[in-house]
């Protein structure tokens, strides 16, 4: 007896469904539920409140470390798929073997930690960048303004996520078939012109999810905030973090996270409507299924 193709998908999908439900959306629905509580004394109680809500939404910090996570987290974003549309474009279209592709996987076997201690050893006072300049008699002291900035924040979640964007962009391009490149260089298109008007619409749906990823990755990260952003590089995610470890206000906290997923969401539609309005997104509607 041969089960029909629906059920059959939803025999293999059942496994990662369950999990999917147990793992991330039961307990996302109870953090939810735990963002209308409130706390003292390290004590949650459970009952019925908007303060959360309300005090965040009017909190100064709040909004000041929030635009930190977005200016972050887009400019971290924004200048990871500048560097990642390139490289997957050689690798695609133009490598013939996947050596680059292994090598740039491996830098994930660095450790996380490993990595931000490199870029403050690079970055500090007496590191590395500072020496080069002072030797190059472009600065006469060395500059604290590498270190503990946003601008450290950056160009390490930059390093530490540019291989994962690597990987999401390689895919997209991986489905536009070569052909219509030549195609299009045939029909006199430049190379900037075939990326504009083949790649980039073709491509455009999976750009803006590496693109959407990589900003929400940045955005709720607070480790790389914690290690290298000092006083002017703290974020949402580092606050959130704090309302769970340091003042146990976890109904705080968890108000906050579900700011940050709204502000996310809006960011993502902005993105969505800007690149329709453009013409690079095109919405294609679905296939009517033959009787």
């Amino acid at each position: 007896m041969s089960l029909s193709k629906p059920v059959t998908g939803s025999l293999l999908s059942a496994p990662t469904v369950l999990y999917m439900a147990v793992f991330f959306i039961v307990p996302s629905l109870i953090l939810f539920a735990y963002s209308f509580w409130s706390a003292a004394s390290y004590q949650v109680v459970p009952d019925f409140v908007l303060k959360n809500y309300l005090g965040s939404l009017t909190s100064p910090l709040f909004w000041k470390v929030t635009f930190n996570a977005i200016s972050i987290g887009l400019w971290t974003a924004t200048i990871t798929l500048i560097l990642a549309i390139p490289v997957a474009y050689y690798l695609v279209y133009v490598a013939r073997s996947q050596t680059i592709l292994y090598l740039i996987l491996l830098t994930w076997f660095s450790s996380y930690l490993v990595r931000i201690y490199a870029w403050r050893t690079l970055l500090g006072t007496n590191g590395v960048l500072n020496t080069v300049l002072l030797q190059l008699g472009i600065i006469d002291h060395p500059v604290g303004a590498f270190l503990f900035s946003s601008f450290a924040v950056t160009i390490t979640l930059v390093h530490i996520y540019l291989p994962f964007c690597i990987l999401l962009v390689v895919a997209s391009l991986s489905e536009i078939k070569r052909d219509l490149i030549d195609a299009a260089r045939d029909l006199g298109t430049s190379s900037i012109g075939a990326f504009c008007k083949v790649i980039a619409p073709n491509a455009a749906n999976g750009l803006i999810g590496a693109f959407m990823l990589t900003f929400i990755l940045v955005a709720g990260d607070y480790v790389t905030p914690q290690m290298l952003g000092g006083s002017s590089g703290q974020t949402t995610g580092l606050l959130i973090a704090d309302q769970f470890r340091k003042t146990g206000n976890w109904p705080l906290g968890a108000a906050q996270a579900f700011l940050m997923f709204l502000v996310s969401l809006a960011i993502y539609f902005a993105l969505l409507t800007a690149g329709r309005m453009s013409g690079l997104v095109v919405h294609r509607p679905r296939k009517k299924k033959e009787a």
